[in-house]
């Protein structure tokens, strides 16, 4: 058994950090009081929601652009000083907040929905109509406006946007309050997939943020470093180092944020005094690693089994890589091994290109002179990274230890970790 008096080090220690002053400035769920480098985009979701003070149902709106772009957090910012003002003013609105990827279903999304607006909404039993007739029910004895946001809307429309189309025509049946939707997505070409009537009735007002640049990240991290850690805690050259490195991956705000912090938390777990560059990459490493097992993790069951036809069919590949007919074609042999139903040609290049989305893996279309173009996909993390999370599938794990029990992880092909 590990010795208590260790574990009280270690907590003594964290109790003490030399580095950190305030971790939680750090954390994805702060929102600072002032967001820098996105004013234009903050003063064009206030103008959107602004009729709400006056009793007027703001219009729909979608918000897109990529990860740790500031989306949420200009959301929450302008809907928080929104709902400030109206109470000041006597005026009734309210919002609404639901993540619709860590709800998972239509179910849980409308539950959610449904218990910041004071339902009591049991786990099971209901039927996705029954639920939407109750919150509907519930919303008829209110006044006011209500603002609804459904960040990350694209894992609800991938479940059908059945659920999305009740939410855009709830005001029909509302003699007094009145609804607004705002969705949030990583994801430009996701109003391209919705049904019509539902892209009509969402997609009234659009707004689109952009990357940080690799100045507007040094910015922000010297703002927030300020706040979270020890005066000279940070090497002089930490933070220009992470917003280079953010801003040349991704100019992901958020990932710069967690690469400063991760860094801090590696310095303090070894005692250092300072933060040092030598931390910051240690940190991008064990962020990367972590971050690619998460959501490979949870990735649903013909995913698994696609990203493992990947594996196979670009490892055993001169190239490291393999087309989509390759991939659909190891996945058929996959599927039917395990007895189950094999999914379309067509819903596995959709599943590509979510785990495209997601860096997993690259593709890229290539020519082949007048045998025409052909979509070619390599991995995008380290195949032991793709090995040991799926792996822990009770379903595809034992298929793809049998992968490397015959060696094809001997090859890398191009995958970094």
């Amino acid at each position: 058994m590990f010795p208590l008096d260790e574990i009280d080090n270690i907590f003594e220690a964290a109790a003490r950090s030399r580095v950190f002053k305030n971790r939680e400035v750090l954390l994805p769920d702060y929102v600072p009081l002032e967001l820098p480098h996105r004013e234009a985009e903050i003063k064009r979701l206030a103008e959107v929601v602004a009729p709400a003070l006056r009793g007027e149902r703001p219009s729909n709106a979608f918000i897109y652009g990529l990860t740790g772009t500031g989306k949420t957090a200009v959301t929450k910012y302008v809907l928080r000083r929104l709902e400030e003002l109206a109470k000041a003013r006597g005026s009734s609105v309210s919002w609404i907040y639901v993540n619709v990827r860590q709800r998972e279903t239509p179910y849980k999304v409308l539950a959610d929905m449904g218990e910041q607006l004071g339902l009591r909404v049991p786990f099971t039993g209901l039927s996705i109509g029954e639920l939407f007739s109750r919150i509907v029910k519930r919303l008829s004895k209110l006044e006011g406006v209500y603002i609804v946001v459904l960040d990350e809307i694209d894992f609800l429309v991938r479940k059908g946007d059945d659920v999305l189309y009740d939410l855009t025509r709830i005001n029909e049946h509302l003699p007094r309050a009145k609804v607004s939707l705002i969705g949030i997505t990583n994801s430009v070409k996701l109003v391209d997939s919705l049904d019509p009537r539902v892209k009509s009735s969402l997609g009234e007002e659009q707004l689109v943020f952009s990357p940080y640049n690799a100045e507007q990240l040094k910015d922000i991290l010297s703002r927030r470093a300020s706040m979270a850690f020890n005066e000279g805690a940070l090497e002089e050259g930490v933070i220009p180092l992470v917003a280079a490195l953010a801003a040349r991956e991704h100019g992901d705000a958020r990932r710069a944020l967690d690469m400063l912090r991760v860094a801090g938390e590696i310095a303090e777990r070894e005692g250092a005094d300072r933060v040092s560059e030598d931390h910051v990459y240690r940190a991008r490493q064990e962020i990367e690693r972590d971050k690619a097992s998460d959501v490979i993790r949870t990735l649903p069951l013909h995913s698994k089994l696609i990203l493992a036809a990947i594996l196979k069919a670009s490892l055993t590949s001169p190239e490291g890589r393999a087309t989509t007919g390759e991939i659909y074609d190891a996945y058929r042999q996959l599927a039917s091994s395990l007895g189950l139903e094999e999914v379309t040609l067509r819903r596995v290049s959709g599943v590509l290109g979510e785990l495209d989305m997601l860096g997993i893996i690259s593709s890229r279309v290539i020519s082949r002179g007048r045998y025409g173009k052909t979509r070619v996909v390599e991995l995008a993390v380290s195949p032991d990274t793709v090995i040991g999370s799926l792996s822990e599938d009770p379903t595809v794990g034992s298929m793809v230890q049998s992968m490397s029990t015959k060696g094809l992880t001997g090859k890398r092909g191009r995958a970094t970790s």
